[in-house]
């Protein structure tokens, strides 16, 4: 199969919707990420150490149910499960507002709810996943997942800043409505989207441990698929290494304001939206492969970079924070639609469920270890040295690619 540039896939109805749903919640998402750090940090005066738990405890469900998730999602259509994800997502942030407006907010409780939050992310992200290969055809699912990039990067461009300032009016816990307030609306917006899923599996007499291993010995046994997905599992224990601690020495090394930390955030956004933007172009002329590999080793330099960033919070700290952030920004654009868009065009139909499941859960439980060593590290030894482990650790993804058979993935190789 040859991929070729067609007519916006916007055009097509069902996928404008998804899309509009994607945008919608990812601006909502955009003001979480500035509104929780702020809140362990600055508000419940969470220690690394405490942060690194409460990151790993948020990504603790992808441990413990991915595979099986993977399974189930095989086994039934994705909407519905999209539509109600979402409706408990909203009910899960609003906990944290309703807890301090009653003054009963704890790290223990916010430890909780983001334990609820991360299973419903976990089931709501690979039902998503596994559902757009049901709305566009197979050559357009490049070009739809970088428009869906396109608009996460948008949401992460403006997201942030707003989420800074709103956090600064309103206080972090209730900045977080406005995630609720966006996923009611994701979940009404998906309930419109009209297709007919053809593709879910049928329920047999055969063990959930027997298709658990199916979805393992396809995403571990193709040629390159493999070798990228151990590569994105090393990139998300280093990642997790790094955003435990960057908000720690963004707000209290730097001594940035929240609103500063939301603007940082949304440099990262400009550069994403930039890197999507041409995720496509990229992709077909030079392959998912490279454009993987290429962008990979972005990463240890962008987070050099912030690990370098001078204290002071003057000119100089922002011009070398701005420069990473944007770096870093522009290498995921580039990458997260091609790796994503080779591994729905080269997995079967059947296993689109469980191996999204099973990567993203092997993902973050990479993520859970990393979150983990970075808070006992920055306690240690200090912020940036976890930001340096962390440029270390980039550098070997970078390199699980670079040496691999990956590098010279093609969207053609199906054939």
């Amino acid at each position: 199969m040859t991929v070729e540039p067609r007519r916006d896939v916007l055009a097509e109805p069902a996928f404008a919707r998804l899309w509009a749903a994607a945008t919608l919640s990812g601006l909502g998402s955009a003001v979480t990420t500035v509104a929780v750090p702020v809140l362990l940090v600055s508000v419940l005066h969470a220690t690394p150490v405490q942060l690194g738990v409460v990151n790993a405890v948020q990504l603790l469900p992808y441990l413990l149910f991915g595979l099986v998730v993977g399974v189930v999602l095989d086994r039934v259509r994705r909407r519905p499960v999209l539509v109600w994800t979402s409706v408990a997502r909203a009910a899960a942030l609003a906990v944290v507002p309703v807890a301090w407006w009653a003054d009963a907010l704890s790290l223990p409780l916010v430890t909780a709810t983001l334990f609820v939050f991360g299973l419903l992310s976990l089931v709501g992200t690979a039902a998503s996943q596994a559902f757009l290969p049901s709305v566009v055809a197979p050559d357009r699912l490049l070009p739809a997942n970088a428009r869906l990039d396109q608009s996460a990067a948008v949401a992460q461009t403006g997201g942030p800043a707003a989420g800074g300032a709103l956090v600064g009016l309103l206080g972090a816990p209730v900045a977080l409505l406005v995630d609720a307030v966006s996923y009611l609306v994701d979940a009404v917006l998906v309930a419109r989207i009209a297709v007919e899923e053809t593709v879910v599996a049928p329920v047999v007499r055969e063990r959930v441990r027997d298709q658990v291993a199916d979805g393992l010995r396809w995403a571990y046994g193709h040629r390159s698929l493999a070798p990228m997905a151990w590569s994105t599992h090393v990139w998300f224990f280093g990642n997790a290494v790094a955003l435990t601690v960057f908000p720690l020495l963004a707000l209290r090394e730097l001594g940035l304001s929240s609103l500063g930390y939301g603007l940082l955030l949304a440099g990262t956004g400009v550069g994403a939206l930039a890197g999507a933007s041409g995720a496509a172009t990229a992709g077909h002329a030079w392959g998912p492969g490279r454009v993987v590999a290429s962008a990979r080793l972005g990463y240890p330099v962008a987070w050099a970079l912030i690990a370098l960033a001078p204290a002071g919070g003057g000119a100089r700290t922002w011009t070398v924070l701005a420069a990473g952030s944007v770096l870093g920004g522009v290498v995921a654009g580039l990458e997260n639609a091609n790796e994503m868009a080779y591994r729905q065009v080269v997995t079967p139909a059947r296993l689109q469920g469980r191996t999204n499941a099973t990567l993203r859960s092997a993902n973050r439980s990479a993520a859970v270890a990393g979150a983990l060593v970075g808070g006992v590290v920055a306690s240690a030894w200090g912020y940036r040295a976890s930001l340096w482990l962390a440029v270390a650790v980039f550098g070997a993804a970078a390199l699980v690619v670079v040496l691999s058979p990956a590098r010279t993935a093609r969207y053609d190789d199906v054939n």
